[in-house]
């Protein structure tokens, strides 16, 4: 188990949270949960509902639609962001890959740190709008061959 200080730490390497002050870090790691993966498990699929993400603390997720590859996601990286924030379902398959070690963060307890902070909300803008780009560039090249 990772104490509430290593959690921050772990949050503090993570792209979304780099900009986060530590006080506000501190509470969210507060509010995750460790949850640990065998190799292949499961971890939530296309259409599921979503009220939570995950960060990569150790291992990869695979993250893909049945058979086809979408994308890995390895360490200090974060995934079901999107369920998170609009409730929806989950818009593909995820997969460990090996002995995985993730923090999962509620949408509730995570609500209330945005409503006082508004930096994470820029950052996880960033992080989507990032994620976008990359989807796009990898359309364009697709479509061009």
């Amino acid at each position: 188990m990772y104490s509430i200080l290593e959690k921050t730490i772990i949050l503090k390497s993570v792209e979304l949270f780099k900009n986060i002050p530590g006080d506000v870090l501190t509470r969210i790691a507060q509010i995750s949960e460790e949850i640990h993966n065998v190799e292949e498990k499961l971890m939530f699929s296309e259409g599921d509902y979503g009220d939570s993400m995950f960060i990569v603390v150790d291992g990869n997720v695979r993250i893909h639609k049945g058979e086809h590859h979408i994308v890995t996601l390895g360490k200090s990286t974060v995934l079901g962001e999107m369920s998170l924030l609009d409730q929806e379902t989950r818009s593909a398959d995820a997969t460990a890959e090996a002995e995985t070690t993730l923090l999962k963060i509620e949408q509730d307890g995570f609500y209330e740190l945005m409503a006082g902070n508004s930096e994470i909300m820029q950052q996880i803008i960033k992080m989507l709008s990032g994620r976008l780009r990359e989807t796009n560039t990898k359309l364009q090249e697709a479509l061009e061959k």
